[in-house]
């Protein structure tokens, strides 16, 4: 069996979300769990963030697989309804729904519900991504008060655009236009997604959506999950599979991209990008091995990485144990190593990578 192996480490998404909760004390927190997780498992992440107030998933169907393995705690469908169908089965199944176009309303003004349907209507504050425009607010709300069953209070919500750039004037921007229309109305509010949790306590409101700082990553550019005080859920690991000397001009990898500059020692580890690590990460990467970093070296492959251990002060041998990124080694390192970022990289990891859950 190959070495491959995602540990999750379930302690880890219950300190995350006791961190958010002192971020944002004063506001409910929705656990954001979509794209199965961030990766992670959704169910697994459910059962770990069962203390959220509620959770926030992208689509019906995700919604639906959480209910049918018994899951109860209030869920959001973030991007609503895609036809008027969905507004049946979100009924039926307690499940509550974004609005932000007016089709959505138009299916939900037609729709025969048979128990209260909770709503949250999205504005566009400066995103531009999805959203009501401003203007559209008030007459919005007035169809949805004349609609029966919906469960008051609606809540109104807006997506921040550059809440990693603390400092960022869009910040600042987006909440005078959402304070703007959400002034005088008697509804709940939402605007924090992790980046603002952490550095944005004035777009706190009644609800907070914490996603990727639960996972343990960094929403913030320029740092790391663990210098925020957050603990990765996920290790990624493997081990060194073979070991060989080179001698200096030999070439290691497809196309011959990296030369041997001097006699080396070259560990092949069992990853590659068939199990989610990224194709473009380029020499000079990461790896921690037993203990140490040491680079990268040419082209990732399918199914193996090399790296170069010939700075090794203790002997590498074939067995050692590898992180490609954990608590050893921050994936924002690695993520920025390859030009993306850490959801990516956790989202990524492929089907045929067991995952060991770990207390």
């Amino acid at each position: 069996m190959r070495p491959i192996r995602a540990t999750i480490r379930q302690g880890a998404w219950r300190h995350n979300l006791a961190a958010a909760r002192k971020w944002a004390p004063g506001s409910k927190v929705m656990a954001v769990i979509k794209a199965n997780g961030y990766g992670h498992g959704a169910l697994r992440a459910a059962k770990s963030l069962s203390d959220a107030d509620a959770f926030a998933v992208a689509s019906i169907d995700e919604a639906q697989h959480l209910r049918r393995a018994g899951v109860d705690k209030s869920i959001l469908v973030l991007e609503g309804a895609f036809t008027a169908e969905e507004w049946l089965v979100a009924n039926q199944l307690h499940i509550d729904m974004v609005i932000h176009q007016s089709r959505q309303l138009d299916w939900l003004e037609q729709a025969s519900l048979a128990s209260p349907q909770g709503v949250w209507l999205k504005v566009d504050t400066g995103m531009h991504r999805l959203g009501m425009q401003p203007s559209e607010v008030q007459g919005a709300i007035y169809r949805l008060d004349k609609c029966p069953s919906i469960r008051k209070p609606l809540v109104m919500m807006s997506h921040l655009a550059s809440a990693d750039l603390v400092n960022s004037s869009d910040n600042s921007q987006q909440l005078n236009t959402f304070r703007r229309v959400i002034d005088g109305l008697s509804v709940g509010a939402s605007m924090a997604n992790s980046a603002a949790v952490i550095g944005l306590p004035e777009t706190h409101f009644n609800w907070v959506r914490p996603g990727i700082m639960l996972y343990g990553i960094s929403p913030i550019s320029g740092t790391s999950g663990l210098e925020l005080g957050l603990q990765p859920v996920m290790t990624l690991e493997s081990e060194v599979i073979a070991l060989r000397k080179i001698a200096a001009g030999e070439t290691v990898g497809y196309c011959s991209e990296w030369r041997a500059a001097k006699a080396s020692t070259i560990a092949t580890v069992a990853v590659g990008y068939g199990d989610g690590y990224p194709r473009h990460a380029p020499s000079g990467t990461p790896v921690w091995i037993n203990g140490s970093c040491y680079p990268l070296v040419g082209r990732v492959s399918m199914d193996m990485i090399t790296v170069d251990v010939t700075a090794a002060t203790e002997t590498v041998s074939v067995g050692a144990p590898v992180v490609l990124w954990g608590e050893e080694l921050p994936i924002e390192t690695v993520a920025e190593m390859a030009g993306t970022i850490g959801y990516e990289l956790v989202c990524q990891v492929t089907q045929r990578v067991p995952f060991i859950e770990v207390s």
